[in-house]
């Protein structure tokens, strides 16, 4: 028996799971894939927005606006990388005019300070890459940069090491109400909880249906991106918006936390919520429209394509709460599209203690703080080098040459909390593998550490869980491991 138990391990999810563990209860958060930050959470522009986007009065504008301010907070306490550049909305054409001014004047309401209008001069001035024929733009200095997939790792790591059990390679199937409890019927059995939390992306629709009479629809909606190489000079300091359409904000031109430039997203409404596959055709639409705020753009220093899936409500809102139309302890959060990563601090912080007072939960006296991630290795000066080696000298064999990832920092990946399990799994914690050769040369030596770390073979090491195995037998007579 669960106090409670989160259904997906996003950052959604990881987020009210670190505010649970605050509270004295049993809880588990279940995820269908073999780690967290496998959906969303790992495949988006890693945005902190503002708020001037979101409707006024709106839970995204409420809720986008009160985390964004949380955020830095928040990454300070986990070590998570951090900042805030400012943006851009960029208008070309004189009828962009108006939508600027209505932009500016909805971000007033939603309580954005700073947001001011400048011209072509201004512009340039301030970045000088953009397209000279650039007519006017609104200017967003609160707008952040955040890297999405180590603040999930980190609230996960945070939440296990007070007492929130992770159940990876779990799929949900069933939501049912039997006597007051709440029984979740998963393909690998079934428990039983107090409450339930939907926190499940592009599936969460499904389980909400199973369990009330006021029906949601989602629709998947596809994003496709390029990154380009850190190791290049930065064009852009700020991330440079258009004026955005009713898909969204459009496609974008931005730093990220690590020094490379981002390029996207498309917004492609889909059928099948797992196709995260990059096309033609999006790919051109990119760089057709990425052009247009930067005409320099080519596909020269780009060293990969990928692309993310965002859960679109068809009301148009987060829907945050309890249940309606459902048994009592039944809460969710449903629709968590862009604004999501920026309203992820406000919706765990909120959702988490809505969850602790319905079950009249007191507080875990045994809570602990996050243990802020290691400083890595590739950000130390020569100092700060010879004391990591002097502690352990696996700071001395370098894996990944692209990103400078060194082998302790791949062994303390696979022995967090929530530790790494696969290829993916060491590369969205150490970076080892996102360089310019995309783990060409690293991927061998950290299949090799993920076996001995595991106690596994390596035929049994995969690149992202579930049969995604990268090596099919041996070469015949060769036992070496």
């Amino acid at each position: 028996m669960y106090d409670a138990v989160i259904i997906g391990g996003g950052v959604i999810g990881c987020a009210v799971a670190q505010r649970l563990s605050e509270y004295a209860g049993r809880f588990a958060v279940m995820e269908r894939a073999s780690d967290v930050s496998e959906g969303a959470s790992k495949a988006n522009s890693g945005i902190v927005h503002a708020g001037y986007d979101a409707k006024a009065g709106s839970e995204k504008a409420r809720l986008n606006v009160k985390g964004a301010g949380m955020m830095r907070k928040l990454c300070d306490r986990l070590g998570v990388p951090f900042g805030m550049p400012g943006a851009m909305v960029l208008g070309f054409l004189e009828n962009d005019r108006n939508a600027l001014e209505a932009l500016l004047e909805n971000g007033i309401r939603n309580g954005i300070e700073g947001l001011r209008l400048i011209g072509r001069e201004e512009i340039l001035r301030m970045e000088p890459h953009v397209n000279p024929d650039v007519f006017m733009a609104l200017l967003v200095p609160s707008s952040g940069l955040v890297s999405p997939y180590e603040l999930t790792h980190a609230l996960a790591d945070s939440a296990c090491e007070n007492g929130v059990e992770f159940l990876l390679d779990t799929q949900v199937l069933c939501l049912s109400n039997e006597e007051g409890t709440w029984r979740i019927t998963t393909d690998r059995g079934v428990c039983i909880s107090r409450c339930v939390i939907n926190c499940a992306g592009v599936g969460a629709d499904t389980l909400h249906n199973q369990i009330s009479d006021r029906k949601v629809e989602i629709v998947p909606r596809r994003g496709q991106y390029y990154l380009t190489d850190h190791t290049l000079p930065l064009t852009f300091k700020r991330t440079m918006f258009q004026v955005p359409t009713r898909m969204g904000k459009g496609v974008l031109v931005s730093p990220t936390t690590h020094g490379n430039l981002l390029f996207g997203p498309t917004a492609e409404d889909i059928t099948d919520g797992d196709d995260t596959a990059t096309t033609r055709e999006g790919l051109k639409d990119v760089m057709d429209k990425v052009r247009l705020t930067y005409p320099e753009a080519d596909l020269r220093s780009v060293i990969t394509t990928f692309s993310g899936i965002r859960a679109h409500e068809q009301g148009g809102d987060f829907i945050i709460g309890e249940v309606q139309g459902a048994m009592p302890g039944a809460f969710e959060a449903i629709g968590i599209e862009s604004p999501g990563l920026s309203a992820a601090p406000a919706i765990g912080q909120e959702l988490g203690d809505w969850v602790a007072w319905h079950l009249r939960l007191g507080r875990n006296l045994s809570y602990t703080e996050p243990v802020p991630l290691d400083r890595p290795f590739a950000g130390m000066n020569e100092q700060e080098r010879r004391r990591a080696y002097e502690r352990d000298p696996d700071y001395g064999r370098i894996v990944c040459r692209c990103e400078q990832v060194t082998e302790a920092e791949v062994r303390r990946a696979i022995r967090r909390p929530v530790g790494a399990r696969s290829l993916d799994g060491v590369k969205r914690r150490t970076r080892a593998g996102m360089g310019r050769c995309q783990g060409g040369f690293c991927s061998t030596r950290v299949m090799q550490i993920l076996a001995e770390e595991l106690g596994c073979d390596l035929n049994e090491v995969t690149k992202s869980g579930g049969g995604s195995w990268i090596l099919s037998d041996r070469i015949r007579g060769d036992e070496r491991r």
